[in-house]
């Protein structure tokens, strides 16, 4: 899904490529030494072989083969201390311990999209997992689903490899997941009408920051269901169909994107300091009253 596209870019491209499933471009002043091209794929490679849902050699589909004490990757901290976070925001609608809930659904492994039974709730974190900051504890086999704020982290983690290698002026997206290392004004992401994607519905001047999007619209299937479920139900959210996120981390935007589906937004807001847009499924559209853009309404 693309659900942010970028409006008058000021840099050409320098790397376009397909990794973990969606399409990424990283635009910067200079075109990026192999070296660090390499280095750069390698990253990816390893965050992959983690935290993917799909993999079967993954340390996720070990994880939920048996309960036990699992120390994590290095990068682990941020990500899974965002989730603890955003748990507690969204009281617990927003959770990684949804992934047997996407898989029920037919969000599984194989891409089957066929439902093999019916929507359940993922277990509480408190009485399933337990996380000292290096080791991740389950007490039942759990299924992790990182992907409502992993695509994000990983847009940051590239982009601050690329810029200790030296690379500047440098915009990283993934899909329509966004960060921009460069405070020169004049650069504008446009948010793709949730109903048409040939218009937008506002324009977002980006800055130094990030902005990520979700939406129920491109992922559907099977009498309308769709990928981003209330962990408390297991049921996929109907409320909100489009969300945007704007933080100074591509890893707090994704995340909150997600989980302004399931929350008030002043919640996130004061918790994050993020700016946001928000469309419901009446139509009313939602935004920040600091929003720093432009809303077509």
């Amino acid at each position: 899904m693309r659900p942010s596209r970028r409006s008058r870019p000021t840099l050409p491209p320098s790397l376009e490529f397909e990794a973990i499933g969606t399409r990424w471009q990283i635009d910067s002043a200079e075109p990026i030494a192999p070296e660090l091209v390499i280095a750069m794929h390698e990253r990816i490679a390893r965050f992959d072989a983690a935290w993917s849902r799909f993999r079967d050699d993954s340390l996720v589909s070990r994880i939920a083969g048996e309960p036990g004490s699992w120390r994590l990757p290095a990068d682990a901290p941020p990500l899974l201390d965002l989730y603890r976070r955003l748990y507690d925001a969204t009281d617990g609608a927003m959770s990684p311990l949804v992934g047997r809930s996407l898989e029920t659904l037919g969000y599984d492994r194989a891409y089957s999209l066929r439902p093999s039974g019916p929507a359940r709730p993922a277990p509480a974190w408190e009485d399933s997992i337990a996380w000292d900051g290096e080791t991740l504890t389950t007490v039942r086999p759990v299924i992790l689903d990182v992907g409502a704020a992993g695509k994000g982290y990983l847009v940051d983690l590239v982009g601050e490899l690329l810029v200790a290698g030296g690379v500047r002026e440098l915009v990283v997206d993934a899909s329509g997941d966004i960060r921009r290392w460069d405070a020169a004004p004049g650069y504008r992401v446009a948010l793709e009408h949730p109903a048409d994607p040939t218009k937008a519905i506002g324009v977002i001047e980006l800055g130094d920051r990030a902005i990520c999007a979700s939406a129920v619209n491109r992922r559907v299937w099977a009498n309308g269901l769709h990928h981003v479920l209330d962990a408390t139900t297991g049921l996929p959210t109907s409320h909100v169909i489009a969300t945007w996120a704007i933080a100074p981390t591509a890893l707090v935007a994704d995340g909150c994107a997600t989980a302004l589906f399931f929350t008030d937004a002043e919640r996130l807001v004061e918790e994050f300091g993020i700016q946001f847009v928000r469309v419901h499924s009446t139509g009313r559209v939602e935004f920040s009253p600091d929003l720093d853009g432009e809303m077509f309404l």
